[in-house]
């Protein structure tokens, strides 16, 4: 009799232990989709998530969840998330607000529901998980909801890649130029309150904080600089400078972007800070351009696919991989769109024409939102621009060296103006063979309104004078949108009107149909 007990109590115990797994394991996977929705570089989209609901079933799970049957990393991450969903929680409640400090009792007097415990958040954070997980990386995944915290994830932690999210939550906090400030040509250091209020977790002693530090820094701190510790910034860690935020919630985050290109910065046409140490952009933007003049259309449809990864915070490296296919057809005989078709061969031309290497660089820490782009295109067609073989031009036979200048400043809690200038040298090579090397200075000006923190609006001009011994131009104007599906992926498009001498000269038109697609890795 004795061991068949034995066989259905283990039997009992393993199916209990399964079931516990599969409910955190939708657990994880609920809050990675919920960060994913409404979480930003950062930020959280608190406006839209409070409209949703979605929080609520999340609440329950932690209140409800069996934390005796949970252990090692798979304990450790729920409550990391149980934490930072709690806050969430508790400043829905009261939002709009400016800070959390504006709600008394916030981590110290509110209770929360845990595992069938009512603790405070102070007790979840101090008490259970500092407690049984003495770690001092948690400082740097639990998100207190304001700006002087780091900013929170737009994904979940999981138990089986915990290990890796911390160390890199860490690595990214601890290089980054506004939350460990060197100054004095690194004789003095500005610190975070949290290496003050937590200054045992790091080991207590000044120089034992510094070796905690440099342990996950690149570039190491002097272990002989003077520390400080600057105040600390309790303003509610809501979208900056976009419609989600109150008017207040701006004058206290000082309505710009974070110094990793938050914000509405990461809403632009053009997204002008560097992208954060560890991440990938990838962006694919398709140019479809028509003229028709002097009795001929042409279309040119470009598509160009741009990789970048943020090598440190500050400098991103990666390339440009362009697509280039072009019809030539009787004015009035067809439409901008039959690029895409290749009926008639004769007029019709396309190949993969360039490809290069481009670096994207903030040198500025006072202006975040600043940033410099150079790229290298080097030709890989045969013949594109037709002369050796009498097809029609796709692309010029030299190299393009193009150099960006690009800079973001918001106005008010829902606009921004953005300022592009552009040196472009195209076709680099000598005279005798035919090289033009056409010198340009493009400038750009982009006015963005924010509707909603999804959803950017656009005005756009643009002027490009080619210094040259025939002197000659373009200009072009237009309006775009752009929808942000998920803090991973936008969607954009933009129509525009163009003009230059020759265009203007034989009485012609044109115009471009452009449509992007952006990710965010």
């Amino acid at each position: 009799m004795f061991k068949p007990f034995t066989f259905f109590a283990l039997l009992l115990l393993s199916v209990s232990a399964l079931s516990a797994r599969t409910s955190t394991a939708a657990f994880f996977e609920s809050t990675d989709d919920l960060l994913m929705r409404y979480v930003n570089h950062g930020r959280v989209d608190y406006a839209s998530l409070k409209a949703s609901g979605a929080l609520q079933p999340l609440i329950k799970e932690i209140a409800e969840v069996d934390l005796a049957s949970l252990g090692g990393n798979e304990r450790k991450a729920f409550l990391i998330n149980a934490y930072n969903l709690l806050v969430i929680k508790e400043a829905l409640a009261h939002y709009p607000l400016k800070s959390v400090l504006d709600v008394n009792g916030f981590f110290d007097g509110r209770k929360q529901q845990v595992g069938g415990r009512s603790v405070t958040l102070n007790q979840l954070e101090k008490d259970i998980l500092l407690k049984q997980f003495p770690d001092a990386r948690l400082h740097f995944v639990l998100v207190c909801g304001a700006l002087g915290c780091p900013p929170i994830t737009s994904f979940a932690y999981q138990p089986q890649d915990l290990e890796n999210q911390l160390n890199r939550q860490t690595r990214k906090a601890l290089n980054d130029g506004k939350f460990i400030r060197v100054e004095n040509g690194g004789q003095s250091v500005a610190l975070s309150q949290i290496f003050n209020w937590y200054a045992k977790d790091f080991g207590g002693a000044k120089t034992a904080v510094l070796d905690f530090i440099n342990r996950y820094r690149s570039q190491p701190l002097a272990t002989d600089a003077k520390v400080s510790y600057y105040e600390y910034d309790w303003s509610l860690n809501v979208p900056a400078g976009r419609a989600g935020a109150t008017p207040e919630d701006a004058e206290v985050s000082g309505g710009g972007a974070p110094p990793t290109g938050g914000g509405n910065n990461a809403a632009r046409y053009v997204v002008s800070a560097a992208i954060p140490q560890g991440t990938y952009e990838i962006k694919i933007f398709n140019n479809l351009y028509s003229q028709e003049a002097a009795g001929e259309r042409a279309s040119f449809f470009t598509s160009t696919t741009s990789a970048l990864y943020g090598l440190t915070n500050r400098i991103n490296v990666g390339f440009d991989l362009r697509y280039r296919r072009v019809r030539y057809d009787e004015e009035g005989s067809a439409s901008n769109f039959d690029v895409f078709s290749s009926d008639d061969a004769g007029a019709f031309r396309q190949g993969v024409t360039g490809f290069g290497p481009k670096v994207r660089i903030a040198p500025f820490t006072q202006l975040p939102n600043f940033s410099v782009q150079s790229a290298l295109w080097l030709p890989i067609a045969d013949d594109p621009s037709g002369a050796e073989t009498g097809q029609r031009f796709i692309d010029f036979d030299g190299p393009t060296w193009f150099t960006q200048f690009f800079n973001d400043f918001p106005v008010g809690n829902n606009f921004s103006v953005f300022a592009e200038v552009d040196v472009l040298l195209e076709d680099i090579g000598p005279d005798l063979e035919g090289h033009i090397n056409r010198f340009s200075t493009p400038l750009t000006g982009i006015v963005s309104y924010f509707p909603n923190p999804k959803t950017t609006l656009y005005a756009l001009a643009s002027y490009s004078p080619y210094w040259q011994e025939d002197f000659d131009y373009f200009y072009q104007v237009g309006s775009g949108a752009k929808y942000q599906f998920t803090p991973k992926f936008e969607l954009e498009v933009l129509l525009t009107a163009f003009d230059n001498e020759f265009i203007s000269s034989v009485d012609g038109n044109a115009g471009t149909v452009n449509l992007g697609l952006r990710f965010n890795l």
